[in-house]
């Protein structure tokens, strides 16, 4: 089989099971499980907050695309920490291992904590404060399927507890990825969140946000920039918001649902600059938090956001940045160290 015919099979492949997914889901776009959208890497979220494609060894990254991982995280151990809006702080710790000469394997835990709330009860008297928090353990197995093709798949459990609530739910991410080193070209596809809950809040459940997503990146030879196109929420054309244009008192908004701007709701741009092996910088646009702050204050930066990373020694450092609206500034911390040069 030619590599493009394998190309066409498994693109396929994944779109078809997608595409099946995608029916079994609501198709409002909402979710109490939304938390799992957020990434953990932040090379993913300087570059849009959605980036499948983008080439990186660093195991913090693995949970964007299973198809991702590969024998260059061994013995690699990373923790992220991030500032989220209001009283969030999220973090968490992964260790990736190698897996034979074509595989590869990583395991994971997540914590989402959002701070403290006031709780009150039907009559509206005060019960004192309650922390909601959501917890996440992952295991992820990746193998190459030929030299240019790798695919991998991500089993999730979900822990939710808001106040005297509790839930569970599994989840599966399904990804492949193609890359050319020659071209410096990046492809991949995958189906994100893909399960249910097996533990409701009281009676009542929830969905989690299903996605298919795909993804391309490109470098330009000389010029140390990778470009990178990420397509999300594909299992829903229409994305309507309504603008609030200046948001002054009275404005009851405009209802926006044109070809135009469903299209680039669906798109996320990044260009990543990597003038060396041991360091980057890089800028990402996301017209849909842009959008989706146009009920609020946003500032100039809504929908941008912006990464660094740098490697020293046996030690590799991240760092990421985004304002969705002026009253909130988030800060995204990666760390990650090879245990096995100690």
């Amino acid at each position: 089989m030619t590599s493009l015919s394998k190309y066409i099979s498994v693109t396929l492949t994944i779109l078809l099971v997608s595409a099946f997914a995608g029916k079994m889901s609501a198709q409002d776009g909402t979710s109490v499980y939304s938390f799992l959208n957020l990434p953990t890497s932040t090379l993913a979220y300087g570059l849009g907050g959605i980036n499948i494609s983008n080439i990186d060894d660093d195991i913090n990254a693995s949970d964007r695309n299973p198809g991702l991982l590969g024998s260059e995280v061994d013995m690699q151990l990373g923790v992220n920490y991030m500032k989220y809006i209001g009283e969030s702080n999220f973090a968490g710790v992964k260790f990736g291992r190698r897996a034979g000469d074509h595989g590869a394997w990583a395991a994971g835990i997540q914590y989402f904590g959002y701070g403290k709330i006031k709780g009150a009860d039907i009559d509206g008297t005060l019960t004192g404060d309650i922390s909601p928090k959501d917890m996440l353990f992952s295991a992820t197995y990746a193998h190459d399927i030929t030299d240019r093709w790798r695919g991998g798949a991500t089993v999730k459990m979900v822990y939710s507890s808001y106040d005297a609530y509790s839930a569970m739910a599994l989840a599966t991410d399904i990804g492949v990825n193609y890359y050319n080193p020659d071209s410096d070209f990046s492809f991949s596809a995958m189906v994100a969140n893909l399960g249910g809950q097996v533990k409701k809040f009281n009676d009542r459940g929830e969905r989690l946000p299903i996605d298919i997503r795909l993804g391309i990146s490109k470098g330009l030879g000389s010029l140390p920039v990778v470009f990178s196109v990420t397509a999300w929420n594909l299992t829903k054309w229409k994305l309507p918001y309504y603008d609030n244009g200046d948001g002054t008192d009275g404005n009851s908004g405009t209802l926006k649902e044109n070809f135009s701007s469903n299209l680039f709701r669906h798109l996320v741009f990044a260009a990543d600059f990597v003038p060396s092996e041991n360091f980057h910088i890089g800028l990402g646009y996301n017209y849909k938090t842009r959008t989706d702050m146009s009920t609020y204050k946003r500032s100039i930066l809504s929908g941008f956001s912006a990464c660094m990373g740098l490697k020293v020694k046996n030690f590799g450092i991240g760092i990421a940045f985004a304002q969705p609206h002026s009253g909130a500034t988030t800060f995204m911390l990666n760390l990650s160290t090879k245990l096995y040069e100690f």
